[in-house]
């Protein structure tokens, strides 16, 4: 982190920022454990995500935006499952207490949870090297959260939003091959990888109509084939129907944008299926949250995903998607 101001001792930081009104919760910050009341009905959907410095993000990432996608990345899980956002706890360890960089970390994560009505609960501070956890609980009323193992053979694949930006905003920010983009572009690739927007409207608007869902986090193939996985069924999918931003679309034969579009992690989507006779349903729920969806593919008997271009010809297997121990 940058130089600067300390922000004194460990109870003062979180005093001053990341202690704030909680008003649904009975005990917020400040107690050995918060006190939370759920709704009659609704069961606790509860995910953690860890983000390294180094592993996760580089090394000079602007604080506000690490504070935004701390909050977002687990954000889009609740999104995956069609569970509300409620609560959130943060551990956060420091080299070094800055204000400055304190300030515009809590300050994007702060904006982000009240877009979304996420009250931070508690949490820890340590001294260390820089990484940040956010644990997350949501509700969703019982037996209708969007889950894994729900799709059939018949079913269509969909995908929200664009894919590939944030890997190809990655290569660019650490010289890996990419497109030759102007400014612009390239701005929006890198925004995406340090900012995603977490479609959380669009899981509660599936819910009752998606057969699995799950949020793009390790590459598009990648993911969608733990829904296979968990579903026992197969899947084939156009390639050319998968959505290229208005950034990357001109470069949709450049190998490296494929590889994005298939395999570049960090997109934070929605990947999910339908019957297709919900196909009205799922455009009516997308116009609802106001997200693009296009459907990319179809369920099938078997197992594993074949990839086929718009005549059919099926095409070379992805390359596998993100894993820390793969």
């Amino acid at each position: 982190m940058p130089g600067g101001g300390q922000a004194g001792g460990e109870f003062s930081l979180i005093a001053r920022y990341f202690t704030w009104p909680t008003p649904s919760a009975d005990l917020g910050v400040g107690d050995d454990a918060a006190l939370l009341r759920v709704a009659p009905g609704m069961q606790l959907a509860v995910s953690t995500d860890l983000l390294v410095e180094g592993t996760h993000f580089l090394a000079g990432t602007d604080p506000g935006r690490l504070g935004h996608k701390a909050l977002a990345v687990n954000l889009s899980d609740m999104a995956a499952m069609g569970a509300r956002p409620r609560w959130a706890t943060l551990a956060l360890s420091l080299p070094s207490a800055d204000d400055r960089w304190l300030d515009a970390f809590s300050g994007g994560l702060r904006a982000l949870a009240g877009r979304h009505g996420t009250e931070l609960v508690g949490g820890d501070t340590t001294r260390g090297p820089l990484s940040l956890c956010v644990t997350i609980l949501g509700e969703v009323p019982a037996g209708q959260a969007l889950r894994r193992d729900g799709a059939c053979a018949g079913d269509e694949v969909w995908v929200s939003g664009t894919l590939g930006d944030a890997a190809i905003g990655l290569a660019l920010l650490t010289g890996a091959r990419a497109p030759a983009l102007d400014a612009a572009a390239a701005a929006a690739c890198i925004e995406r990888l340090e900012a995603p927007q977490p479609r959380v409207a669009l899981g509660l608007a599936l819910r009752g109509i998606a057969s699995a869902a799950l949020d793009v986090s390790d590459g598009f193939a990648a993911d969608l084939g733990h829904i296979l996985e968990r579903s026992g069924v197969g899947a084939c999918v156009e390639v050319a129907r998968l959505p290229a931003s208005a950034a990357l679309a001109p470069f949709a034969d450049d190998p490296a944008v494929r590889e994005a579009l298939l395999g570049g992690g960090d997109d934070y989507e929605l990947c999910f299926t339908a019957p297709a006779a919900a196909a009205a349903d799922v455009v009516r729920a997308a116009a609802q949250a106001g997200v693009l969806v296009t459907r990319v593919g179809r369920i099938v008997p078997g197992a594993g995903l074949a990839l086929v271009d718009e005549d059919g010809r099926e095409l070379p297997p992805a390359r596998r998607g993100f894993d820390h121990f793969g």
